[in-house]
């Protein structure tokens, strides 16, 4: 794990958006890409209310990935949570 490590690492010291995602970009297959996004998008979905079967139906995918979701954000303490919750925020202050 000593590379998942290090790559946390260079990105957690990569503050800057064209840096960003020119190393996604290099990094990443278009399909790792999209299963990010995909990801994120279900996440911000279950956070704003969305059911598991609406979320299945609108985005093609299992509810096995849904579920996995929910879990992680009926911990309120979870990073996922905080990071939802500071991206609402956020939206308030625009």
């Amino acid at each position: 794990m000593d590379d998942l490590h290090e790559l946390i690492d260079i990105f957690t010291k990569t503050n800057n958006y064209e840096e960003m995602q020119r190393l996604f970009e290099e990094i990443f297959t278009q399909r790792e890409k999209y299963d990010f996004a995909l990801r994120w998008r279900l996440m911000k979905d279950l956070h704003d209310g969305k059911t598991q079967r609406e979320i299945a139906n609108d985005l093609g995918i299992s509810l096995c990935k849904i579920t996995r979701g929910s879990k992680i954000l009926k911990d309120p303490e979870s990073q996922m949570n905080i990071v939802l919750k500071e991206r609402d925020y956020g939206k308030d202050n625009r």
